[in-house]
């Protein structure tokens, strides 16, 4: 059974709604200021203390909280508002994916990049669920097949793990090469996606 602390209950994760964030999301989200309708919220997942903060535009960071990047051993309120429609959806959507019934998000994003960072954290989601694409691949995508290094160094910046999906991402040998939040999440995270990937063709009639 899932909880929902402070908010609703569904299935197996546990979400702890804002006022309750991680103290190291100021540093997270790039400012030490205040955003307008910013909301927070963390959720208890498989692969750990996952962050989500959202304006009502859109999601703004979905963090995958590691001993050096989010030490979620304290918290403490820095949202402006409890919640909102953005960050509510988020949640259901991400617990519907850890639950492996949901394989393509729908959520509006409202992040800040160069034009080259959001052309290459674009072409993530053009990665089908259950499959892999090397960094050449993606920089050949866009239509800067040189810029491979520089792919790299963006897909370690994108600010919304999983649903804009860089863990998709691997080297031309199929290693699982690098992964801002560590690698055993990275193998943990496409390893679900390719059982719920087979299952599904398993039980097409």
């Amino acid at each position: 059974m899932l909880t929902l602390t402070m908010a609703r209950t569904t299935r197996e994760h546990v979400f702890i709604s804002p006022p309750m964030v991680c103290t190291a999301m100021t540093d997270l989200l790039g400012t030490t200021q205040k955003t307008p309708g910013l909301a927070w919220a963390m959720l208890q997942s498989p692969v750990g203390t996952v962050v989500i903060a959202a304006s009502e535009v859109g999601v703004k960071k979905i963090v995958l909280c590691t001993s050096d990047h989010c030490d979620c051993s304290g918290v403490e309120s820095e949202a402006t508002v409890n919640s909102n429609s953005v960050l509510t959806e988020a949640q259901q959507q991400l617990a519907e994916y850890f639950e492996g019934t949901r394989t393509v998000f729908s959520l509006p994003i409202d992040v800040e990049g160069t034009v080259f960072q959001k052309e290459a954290w674009s072409a993530l989601a053009d990665i089908p669920y259950g499959q892999t694409m090397s960094y050449r691949e993606q920089a050949e995508l866009i239509g800067r097949p040189k810029a491979v290094r520089a792919i790299g160094t963006a897909n370690s910046r994108n600010p919304i793990s999983i649903v804009r999906p860089c863990h998709r991402v691997v080297g031309s040998d199929g290693s699982l090469s690098g992964y801002a939040w560590g690698l055993d999440k990275k193998k943990w995270l496409l390893e679900h996606e390719r059982s719920v990937h087979a299952k599904s063709l398993t039980s097409s009639p």
